[in-house]
This record gives C-alpha cells, structure tokens and sequence, in this order.
C-alpha cells in the first residue's frame, strides 16, 4: 500500500509538473520577444533601416517555414478544397498584405521612432480595436443588456486611455541612460541591448504608426479566421502568405521606400545578420509552434493572456540596463492599458459563458417543448429565435 501511494504521489506531482510547462513556455515566448525587440530597436537605431529588416527576416522565415509546414502536417488528413484557386490566392494575397506588408512595416518603423515599451502598450490595445472592428463589421451584434459586451465596452474605453496616456504624457524619468560607459561589460550591452537612445524620439507619430499596425492585424484576424475554416491546415497558410508578403514588402521597398543599393547591404562585422536569423526562427517556428501546441492545450484564450508579461519585462530591461530609459508616463499609462486588455479579455470569456449556456438552453426547448405550442411567437423576438446561430466565429488575439 505504501508503494502505491508512492507511485500515486508521485504520478500527481509529474501531472503539476506538465501543467506548469505551458505557462513556463509562454513567459519565456514574452521574455524572448521583448528581447528581440530591443535588439531589433538597437540595430535600427545604429543605421539599419526597418523595411529592409522586415524583408530580410520575413524573407528567411519563409524559407523555414515552407518545408516546415508540410512536415507539419504530413500526418493531416483533412477535407479541405483544393489549394491552387482564385479564392485561395486573393485570401493569401490579401493576408500577406493585412500581415505582413503593411503592418510589419508600419511596425518596426513606429519602433525606430519610439520604444519597446510603446510596442508593449499599442500591442495590447490590439483586443479592444479587434472589438471596435467586428462592431464596424457587424460581427459583433450591439447589446447593452450582455454583461459581456458592457465589459468589452468597459475595457476598450480603459485601453485607449491608457494608450492615450502613453501617448501624450512621458513623466519624469525612472531612469536615465548613461552618458558615458567605461567598464568593457557595461559597453558591450550598450552596443547589443539598448531600450533607448538619447537621438529625439517622435512617441506620437510611432505610437500612431503601431496602432495602425495592430488595426491592420485586427482586420487580418478576422480574414485569417474565415481562410482556416476552409483550409485548416494551419502551418501551410501561414508559409504561403509569409512568402506573398515578403514579396510584397520587397517590392515596394525596393520601388518606393528604399530605393538605396547601399541600404540593403548587411554589416557582417555588426549583430545584424545574427538578429535575422535569430528573429526569423523564433518569429516563424519556434513561437507559432509554442502558441498552437499552448491553444490546442490550454484553449484559444490562454495565449493572449500571457501578452502583459512583455510589459514586465520591458520595465525589467529599463530599468536595469545601463543604456536605457524609462519614464513614469509611459510605464504608468502602459498598466492602465493593460488593465484594459484583461478587462477585455474578461469580457470574451463571459461571451462564451453565455453561448455556451444559450446552446445549452435551446437544445433543452427543442427537446422539451412541443413545436405547436409556440406557433404563434413573433420571430423576430430574440427570446425565441432558436434559428439563429448563436455560436460565431472564434477570434483569436494572437500577433
């Protein structure tokens, strides 16, 4: 009996062990993200320019990608129309474009303008302009009786403020950058990981620029949503449309935006080609598997709780490199954002609750109630209007 308990005991604690790799995984998904961007915000800093950064890394990442996703799925056995159509190309056309083109680009450009922090801030705006979408979309039916919808409504209001706070209302200094550094340790993380530089910065118009960048993501969610249904194999979209819009940002870099030769030349002595390849593996295998293996665990919503995380640990790098600034602004106003994303967030799991019990409750008047007894209820009461799908489309926050 003894050694049964033992092995009972110790098959529980391998159980906990196993809950907690999927939160482990995903903090350090936000740790390694934070950190790549930092290092993409020095690189740029030091000369590099964004859309030839975007093209290079997305550039790599479809060629890890495309053998990638068919190893993926070379067990799938699905339903799915055939792939080469016209409907096929527009949707991967157009997801290249909504996910890659604009709002990469828009991005990294609003990031050499303003700060990892920022990033952080707009990027958890991005569940409320998804809401403030499907309203404008007519995805989302306007209810103020829904205590969901009063709560998205709530949160989204919460977010822009504090959005709007980072904006405008920098704050005194937590910490300055140093002006000068004389230990060999302190220069070489100067010259790898730098949150900010004492070159002006425009928050506005990179903050504008990044939530124009989550705008667009929001829409490409919605367009990637209705393009899995009739593709499901996951992994096989995303390389398609990773590899169209790196054909469209090089094309309208190369024709429009950065049109010197000399830009596109990679400094081999400097981190540059390190952080292309770093920032390509990561941003097109390693994390996309991470979040679908979390999702396919944990549910659709356990991903994007884990997006505050970037906020802690950008204010961990600012206050602790010795190249870095931070301001009370920026920190403060990206908490209340942040607030306003688990607000919103709260909000989409009451959504389902009440689906999920609406589901619940037609199916038991479908069974329990004779059809003839309600002949004469007016179809347009939403009480009994148990022909109306009440289960929509799943939105996943996932950047």
């Amino acid at each position: 009996m003894v050694v049964l308990g033992n092995i009972k005991g110790g098959n529980n604690f391998i159980k906990k062990l196993l809950e907690c790799i999927p939160f482990g995984a995903m903090v350090t998904m936000e740790g390694c993200t934070i950190i790549l961007t930092i290092w993409a915000k020095t690189v740029i800093t030091n000369g590099m320019s964004p859309f030839v950064f975007v093209v290079y890394t997305h550039a790599l990442s479809s060629i890890f990608l495309l053998p990638f996703s068919f190893f993926y799925h070379r067990n799938d056995k699905t339903d799915e129309e055939p792939i080469f159509n016209l409907n096929f190309f527009l949707r991967i056309f157009l997801l290249g474009l909504t996910g890659i083109t604009i709002p990469q680009n828009l991005a990294f450009l609003g990031l050499s303008y303003s700060s990892p922090i920022v990033v952080c801030a707009m990027g958890l705006t991005f569940p409320s302009l998804s809401f403030l979408l499907s309203i404008l979309l007519r995805t989302t039916k306007v209810d103020w009786r829904s205590r969901s919808f009063q709560t998205k409504v709530c949160g989204t209001i919460v977010s822009l403020v504090g959005a709007t706070m980072v904006e405008l209302y920098k704050g005194p200094l937590i910490k300055n950058s140093s002006s000068s550094l004389h230990l060999p340790m302190l220069s070489a993380a100067k010259k790898f990981l730098i949150f900010s530089t004492n070159n002006p910065q425009y928050w506005l118009l990179g903050g504008l620029l990044l939530a124009a960048a989550n705008l667009c993501v929001a829409f490409w969610n919605t367009l990637q949503a209705g393009t899995v249904k009739q593709y499901p194999q996951v992994m096989k979209v995303a390389s398609f449309y990773s590899t169209i819009g790196t054909l469209q940002s090089a094309l309208l870099s190369a024709l429009i935006f950065e049109t010197d030769l000399n830009a596109w030349k990679l400094n081999l002595n400097s981190t540059e080609l390190l952080l292309i390849v770093l920032t390509a593996s990561f941003m097109g295998i390693i994390r996309s598997c991470v979040h679908l293996w979390c999702m396919r665990m944990k549910g659709p919503l356990y991903v994007p709780m884990f997006k505050p995380f970037g906020v802690v640990f950008a204010t961990i790098f600012g206050t602790s490199l010795p190249a870095s600034t931070l301001c009370y602004g920026s920190v403060i106003g990206t908490a209340i954002v942040g607030m306003g994303y688990f607000t919103v967030m709260w909000g989409q799991l009451n959504h389902e609750d009440e689906v999920s019990t609406n589901s619940n409750n037609t199916k038991q008047y479908d069974v329990e109630s004779p059809p003839q007894e309600h002949n004469d209820v007016d179809d347009d009461d939403e009480n009994y209007n148990v022909k109306t799908p009440l289960l929509k489309p799943q939105q996943n926050y996932v950047q």
